[in-house]
């Protein structure tokens, strides 16, 4: 066997992360739960890579109070065109697992960590935006701030939780799956 190709486990495996970045498409990515005496049940922002679901304009209602630009899919042009770059990213993956060459596998391992780290970017400006820059006339005045990509935060009487969804761990798993055949076909 070339010293240099993968072998056709390795490729296997390959295919099987381009197929969950593909079902990651149909699940959210990231949430955002708001919880308060008077929602004791929570409200949700909920982010697709191609929309929000979620109680949104209940949420931009409360907003307001504090002077916070609305949560629309119109503000966020990333879900216009995100589920395309997902789904290059599937068919880069697959494209390895048909070539099964190590060195398109480092190359396609270093997409997938430039993608990663600008969607985490991505997602901290916008919530950077949003939390800092509060409307000075807005009936309730409060200190600027971010939420947290993960975590907990307090805003107000508001408990908010930020979670990764279903989605991210599925393209996490597949990121992860693009080592084994590194290791598996390291003495080749």
């Amino acid at each position: 066997m070339n010293a240099k190709k993968l072998s056709v486990v390795s490729s296997l495996i390959i295919a099987l992360a381009a197929v969950l970045i593909v079902i990651s498409l149909f699940f959210p990515y990231w949430r955002m739960v708001f919880v308060a005496p008077q929602y004791p049940e929570g409200l949700n922002i909920i982010v697709y890579p191609n929309k929000l679901e979620g109680e949104i304009d209940i949420v931009n209602g409360l907003n307001h109070y504090i002077g916070m630009a609305n949560f629309s899919e119109g503000n966020f042009p990333e879900l216009q065109y995100l589920s395309y770059i997902i789904g290059g990213l599937a068919a880069l993956t697959l494209i390895t697992a048909i070539l099964r060459k190590k060195s398109v596998l480092y190359g396609l391992i270093g997409v997938f960590a430039i993608a990663g780290i600008l969607g985490v970017y991505d997602l901290y400006s916008a919530l950077k935006e949003y939390g800092t820059n509060l409307s000075p006339t807005a009936p309730i005045t409060m200190e600027p701030f971010i939420p947290p990509i993960i975590g907990h935060n307090t805003i107000a009487n508001f408990e908010t939780t930020s979670l990764l969804g279903l989605g991210t761990y599925f393209v996490i798993a597949s990121f992860v799956l693009l080592f084994i055949p590194l290791w598996k076909d390291r003495k080749q």
